[in-house]
């Protein structure tokens, strides 16, 4: 039997996560503080803001909700996904998806 060895996808998707998680907190960040200044008045006020702030309001929410979904789809495929696996499909893995 071959032996069972770290599977290379797993790892990749891994290392994804650690990536973009914090870098859509960053952007979830950089849309909130412009939006809680321009609900607060003191910025800019009259109807052209109350339009701005609508706006800006959907592109907020859809911020994050493309963040939840990318981050919901990486932990999916990584629960998904075996921790191990042969050494055969590890090389398969690898070459299939120009991993290392």
């Amino acid at each position: 039997m071959t032996g069972m060895v770290p599977n290379p996808l797993y790892e990749a998707l891994g290392d994804a996560l650690r990536t973009v998680e914090p870098l859509i907190t960053e952007v979830e960040k950089g849309i909130e503080a412009p939006f809680q200044e321009l609900r607060s008045g003191t910025v800019w006020s009259g109807p052209a803001a109350k339009r701005f702030d609508t706006q800006l309001d959907q592109y907020r929410s859809r911020v994050r909700s493309s963040g939840d979904r990318i981050l919901a789809d990486l932990r999916r495929a990584l629960a998904g996904t075996p921790r191990q696996v042969t050494e055969e499909e590890a090389r398969a893995i690898r070459s299939r998806y120009g991993l290392p």
